[in-house]
């Protein structure tokens, strides 16, 4: 039997290390505190496609994916999750 892992990776705009998570809500929860410091809505954007930034989105835009990357936007401020896969 084999089990996969999910995790999820979030840098800055800088590419500064956040942290690795297993719970999107808590990601979710970080991806807005760096990203939402303008004026603008907080966007998602997965290959080329945006949306407004929330938690359902989010789940919407991973399932059934790995090794992909999204990007949270508001104004200049950038965040990054990726998503990767462990099996065992």
């Amino acid at each position: 039997m084999t089990t996969k892992i999910y995790c999820y990776c979030l840098f800055d705009r800088q590419g500064t290390f956040y942290g690795v998570y297993s719970s999107l809500k808590a990601i979710h929860r970080d991806a807005l505190k760096i990203t939402n410091r303008a004026s603008s809505e907080v966007v998602l954007t997965l290959e080329g496609k945006s949306t407004k930034a929330t938690l359902t989105n989010l789940r919407n835009a991973l399932k059934g994916k790995t090794d992909t990357q999204i990007i949270y936007a508001s104004g200049a401020h950038r965040a990054k999750i990726i998503k990767s896969a462990f099996i065992e």
